[in-house]
């Protein structure tokens, strides 16, 4: 009797890491991101980005399941309380790099480019329509400065002809683009299109035009954002 007990033990104790081992890996539904490519980029990308994965996810995971509104603050406040605003120059040794949203999170420091292009990402991966986001490229008129410096946001329209809310990490809050007249507009863009302005005419494809969006844009797709 005393080999048979000790044989169901090792077999309950074989079942229950291989249970374990399953719901650790096993692909489970997590909206429009593959949580497998993201732990794959974020082990490949060292210590910080792995730390910084969990986290994440589930920040995604909450945002998945807010209202629109909610939905924008919880991405707007994930990068702005864990990214810190550096240069390029400082953080890549180049003088304009744009990161993809684990290698932000990986040294958790980048410039507006970088924390747009996260926020972007993000909102894409909790369910956000494409064509309701932009990436906006707009001339920022900071209090200290005497001529407007080049700036990067995030668009979101609720509906075809809303006003827009902007996601930022000059400021906090995400507001209408009429309580931000210290942003004056350029260009926007997405992975779907590119415009003049913010409602302005298409201007083309921004794969084709925008080289550094290209590279971005494949390098994020590849940590497993949609």
């Amino acid at each position: 009797m005393k080999p048979l007990r000790a044989l169901r033990r090792a077999l309950a104790s074989f079942f229950t890491l291989a249970c374990a081992v399953l719901l650790w890996a096993w692909p489970w539904p997590s909206g429009a991101w593959d949580s497998n490519a993201m732990r794959a980029a974020a082990q490949r990308l060292g210590p910080g980005a792995v730390a910084a994965l969990p986290p994440l996810q589930a920040m995604l995971a909450d945002a998945r399941s807010a209202d629109p509104r909610q939905r924008l603050v919880l991405v707007n406040d994930f990068f702005n309380q864990r990214v810190d605003f550096r240069p390029d120059t400082d953080v890549w040794g180049q003088d304009d790099y744009w990161a993809s949203p684990l290698q932000t999170l990986a040294v958790a420091r980048g410039d507006c480019e970088d924390f747009a292009i996260a926020k972007y990402t993000s909102l894409l991966a909790t369910g956000t329509p494409v064509e309701r986001l932009r990436l906006v490229y707009v001339r920022a008129q900071l209090p200290d400065a005497a001529a407007p410096v080049a700036h990067m946001v995030v668009a979101y329209t609720p509906q075809p002809g809303a006003e827009p809310l902007l996601l930022d990490n000059l400021n906090a809050q995400v507001l209408p683009a009429s309580q931000r007249p210290d942003l004056a507009p350029v260009f926007s863009f997405s992975s779907a299109g590119l415009w003049q302005g913010l409602a302005g005419a298409a201007a083309g494809d921004p794969m084709a035009r925008l080289s550094r969006w290209r590279d971005v844009w494949t390098r994020t797709r590849a940590e497993g954002f949609p």
